[in-house]
């Protein structure tokens, strides 16, 4: 097989396809309802459901994770998930197979959480932090805050011992409370964090980003705090809390490819499948050209993240700016996400926080050499710490 050959080991679902209960403003999803305008409601069957484990067991080497997405997830019923389950038993053989659920956590129960906790899916609960920030941007659909309803969420799965991640969408209101909203995820448990930076163009005015979009300027120094205040919580040389870019970042640091995309040199490999089986290149580009087949179409989904248009995908990510490349790192971040390169007309096509990365990385250089450095040694001494590890089941 080609060393260039990309296995499948990870597929991102949407089986309620853009459809939400809640209408969060900085939402990028919801107007993808438009590729679909026959079908008010979106719904995947069971039959496109059977045929997406069947591939995606099958064309797996030993590992598969399904992460199931949205829209909201949950509002295809619980009855849905236990189906999730069914299927895989029945084609997985020896293969393991790993579930995460990211989910905005209103719809979840006794019923559902206890379900969650007995197969062992990873949840990402969307909760942007303390009641003035989560309820900034994210309404019901029909416009009240939700953040009430996300706790009782979060009492729900840590009553049944669901393994939860804290899924937080850093917008240019959030990013003023990095303290804030890590020692409130911690206070919960929640100790497993995402800080995910938000950039969309305006609406009204697509030659710019909308206000809510996060700054370059304060990212960096919102990533900084961040990372201090992770340090600051080791324990006997070791963290307590697990900081998804911290890792990935760490990561490039001993030589291993990141577990997140966005710090890989080529992305590509986490193809998104639509509720109806259509198969995008990403998430984030749930759009006509970059849209490689259907798994009810005897399109296989293996050859569809290895075809020509997927590998012009991944290309992409290279595209930048002559100094990137030269840049001493670009190891590190190799551009960033694509996507955000384009949410900014005034951008001009560059990454949208290169110098906030630089400054960041610059920050935390010492510190990262340091803990390589000890990495490393304990391998060799076959006595491997923890702050390199990060799941793959793990990854949203």
């Amino acid at each position: 097989m080609s060393s260039n050959y990309n296995p499948l080991n990870f597929v991102l679902v949407k089986p309620a396809g853009p459809d939400c209960n809640l209408g969060c403003t900085y939402c990028f999803y919801l107007e993808k309802a438009e590729l679909y305008k026959n079908t008010k409601k979106h719904r995947m069957s069971d039959e496109v459901l059977e045929e997406l484990i069947k591939q995606g067991v099958a064309q797996s080497n030993d590992y598969i994770n399904f992460t199931w997405q949205g829209g909201e997830p949950t509002l295809m019923g619980l009855d849905f998930f236990k189906k999730v389950i069914k299927f895989q038993q029945k084609y997985a053989r020896n293969k393991s197979v790993a579930n995460a659920l990211q989910t905005n956590g209103v719809l979840l129960n006794d019923e559902w959480a206890k379900f969650l906790g007995q197969w062992r899916f990873l949840v990402g609960l969307s909760l942007d932090g303390p009641e003035h920030i989560h309820d900034k941007y994210r309404f019901t659909a029909g416009g009240k805050p939700s953040w009430e309803k996300v706790m009782r969420a979060h009492e729900l799965l840590k009553k049944y011992n669901v393994d939860t991640n804290a899924m937080c969408c850093v917008t240019d209101y959030s990013a003023d409370y990095p303290e804030e909203l890590y020692n409130f995820y911690k206070s919960l448990g929640l100790t497993w964090m995402q800080f995910i930076p938000v950039v969309e163009t305006d609406k009204e005015d697509p030659t710019k980003a909308a206000d809510f979009s996060l700054t370059p300027e304060k990212y960096g120094k919102f990533l900084n705090k961040i990372f201090d205040l992770w340090l600051a919580d080791f324990d006997r040389g070791e963290p307590t809390t697990v900081i998804r870019n911290i890792e990935s970042v760490f990561h490039t640091y001993v030589d291993m490819p990141a577990p997140e995309c966005t710090l890989l040199e080529q992305c590509g490999v986490y193809p998104t499948v639509e509720h109806n089986g259509d198969v995008y290149s990403c998430d984030f580009f749930v759009e006509d050209e970059w849209r490689l087949g259907n798994i009810m179409q005897k399109d296989r989904l293996v050859d569809m993240i290895n075809s020509a248009q997927q590998k012009k995908f991944g290309r992409m990510k290279k595209d930048l700016p002559p100094k990137c490349h030269t840049c001493e790192w670009y190891k590190h971040c190799y551009g960033g996400c694509t996507k955000d390169r384009i949410k900014d007309a005034r951008d001009n096509g560059n990454p949208r926080f290169c110098q906030s990365t630089i400054d960041y990385l610059k920050h935390i250089d010492p510190t990262m050499k340091r803990l390589a450095k000890q990495w490393k040694q304990n391998q060799l001494a076959q006595n491997p710490i923890t702050y390199d590890i990060y799941n793959a089941g793990y990854d949203f």
